[in-house]
């Protein structure tokens, strides 16, 4: 491990801890050069498949962008940061447990409408009303007496 002080390339592990319920392994460093201290951090990389969008092309899986469109209907409603983040991790474990290579969007959006509606009911209809294009009143209203 390169040292971010110096650029000395040789570096001594002081001590090691794992973080995040065993996720995460917490190291810190010493530089044997300059002799400063740093902290990095070892996590598992994870291949999430590709999404297939209804046009028939593939995007690479960005968790920022789901973060964002369920943000978006979550607005102004009483939702944590900590419940959303939950909910992208229990969609991302659903993807990885699958072990497909390439998930097509309907079934992201699926997911993504069964976290919020367990965690706020008028942002599932927020998001399924957009998600799903209703044309008129009545599909709305079937949506809603669904919950």
């Amino acid at each position: 491990m390169r040292c971010p002080y110096c650029g000395h390339e040789e570096t001594q592990v002081v001590e090691t801890r794992e973080s995040d319920e065993g996720v995460v392994i917490r190291r810190r460093r010493r530089c044997t050069s300059c002799d400063k201290r740093f902290t990095t951090y070892e996590r598992p990389e994870l291949a999430l498949p590709s999404v297939v969008k209804k046009d028939g092309s593939r995007v690479e899986y960005d968790s920022a962008k789901l973060r964002a469109s369920m943000m978006l209907a979550l607005r102004k409603r009483p939702v944590s940061v900590d419940q959303v983040e939950a909910a992208i991790e229990r969609i991302e474990e659903k993807l990885l447990a699958s072990g497909a290579r390439e998930v097509p969007s309907t079934r992201l959006g699926e997911l993504v409408m069964r976290e919020l509606k367990r965690i706020d009911k008028v942002a599932y209809v927020r998001f399924a009303s957009v998600y799903r294009s209703f044309e008129d009143v009545d599909e709305f209203q079937k949506l809603i007496k669904g919950i």
